[in-house]
């Protein structure tokens, strides 16, 4: 298996995670936060869409997908969720289909970019912002990172909301 083979599987299995965390959902359950402050699943899946949109982009020199998406969430701006305060995270409401289709435009990017990644391309200094400058493993390894722990934050919410569900029963 070779780099590009290998960040496909871990951006695909990203893929699969963020699906499981929203289907089945309203929207009113994916706008569900666990206490006043908490970030809600919609919340969750929307800025790890938008750190993988905004940091895979950047990495390769390209466009975001999200200026075609933002009118559909009704959010105005292009900031991808850091630092958020407890009032911002609460705007973010969306379907899970809007979720799961946003998330599936910039993981088709992300595939088309990792796709022609190879061994010589990993050590390319992508930001030189930091000290020491970020290379694109570093930064495609930290995006599949920040990824995963999102989503398993959102599948952790949605365990809870749906036990109380069947709680409620």
């Amino acid at each position: 298996m070779g780099s590009s083979e290998l960040l496909a599987d871990a951006f695909g299995r990203v893929r699969e995670e963020v699906h499981a965390a929203v289907e089945g959902l309203t929207e009113e359950q994916l706008a569900v936060r666990l206490d006043v402050d908490a970030n809600s699943i919609a919340w969750l899946i929307w800025h790890l869409t938008r750190v993988q949109d905004d940091h895979v982009a950047g990495a390769f020199g390209t466009k975001q997908i999200w200026p075609t998406w933002k009118s559909r969430f009704g959010l105005a701006g292009d900031d991808i969720g850091y630092g958020h305060n407890s009032r911002e995270v609460a705007r973010v409401r969306a379907p899970g289909e809007l979720l799961t289709g946003y998330y599936d435009a910039v993981h088709e990017q992300t595939i088309q970019l990792v796709s022609t990644v190879t061994d010589v391309d990993l050590p390319r200094i992508v930001d030189e912002r930091w000290d020491p400058p970020v290379t694109l493993a570093v930064r495609l390894v930290s995006v599949i990172s920040d990824c995963l722990q999102h989503v398993g934050q959102a599948a952790f919410v949605r365990g809870i909301l749906l036990r109380r569900v069947s709680q409620a029963r």
